[in-house]
């Protein structure tokens, strides 16, 4: 499936600013710099496959074997899109290291 230019600007645009409020909100409430960034990979596993997440202790094998083919099937759009979500999760915790380092205390 095709990707508009505009429709991809605004796909990352929209994931970037999302996940950097969350990992904004998360960092300011439970005090953990860096928590989406290290959370974000599960994140994306459930956004990129449809397994469900027992399945990957029940069965390993077959669950990362799908994981392996359906990353390998994604679009340059949308390893674009996921990627500026990362981007947004890593920036939230320079932007919340740099105001505590500052002397800005959030709760």
């Amino acid at each position: 499936m095709n990707m508009s230019v505009p429709i991809l600007m605004i796909s990352v645009l929209l994931f970037f600013i999302l996940f950097f409020g969350i990992g904004f909100l998360l960092n300011m409430l439970l005090r953990a710099t860096w928590i989406m960034a290290i959370i974000y990979p599960i994140i994306f596993i459930f956004i990129v496959d449809n397994v469900r997440f027992f399945e990957y202790f029940t069965d390993p094998q077959s669950s990362f074997s799908l994981l392996g083919k359906k990353l390998a099937s994604l679009a340059v759009a949308d390893i674009t899109i996921l990627l500026f979500g990362l981007l947004g999760a890593i920036c939230s915790g320079f932007v919340i290291k740099t105001l505590r380092s500052k002397g800005y205390q959030m709760f």
